[in-house]
């Protein structure tokens, strides 16, 4: 991940187009995670829980293509501690919604 602060965020796409999102671990649990992708400004919202919203801008058309394919998308939630390797503190699906 890219960025000295913890609201960086990174995609990652696989061989079989699969799309991986990893960012640092928030405060709240996610509940009922989602995303919604807007294509035109090339941006994503994920809505982790009823109060707690991550704002994704400047998306990859690469990503973007591989998102359109999909329903859901892995999110990985690693951990704050910047005198270790970060550790995944939640691993999840967020339902896609356009």
């Amino acid at each position: 991940m890219s960025g000295n602060t913890f609201d960086s965020y990174d995609f990652l796409l696989n061989e079989d187009d699969e799309v991986m999102l990893l960012l640092y671990a928030k405060e709240s649990k996610p509940e009922n995670p989602y995303m919604v992708i807007d294509f035109d400004n090339k941006s994503a919202e994920l809505y982790r829980n009823g109060t707690d919203c991550v704002v994704i801008a400047d998306i990859s058309e690469d990503i973007l293509s591989a998102i359109q394919l999909v329903d859901s998308i892995l999110v990985c939630e690693l951990s704050r501690d910047e005198d270790e390797e970060p550790k995944m503190i939640y691993a999840y699906e967020a339902q896609i919604e356009i």
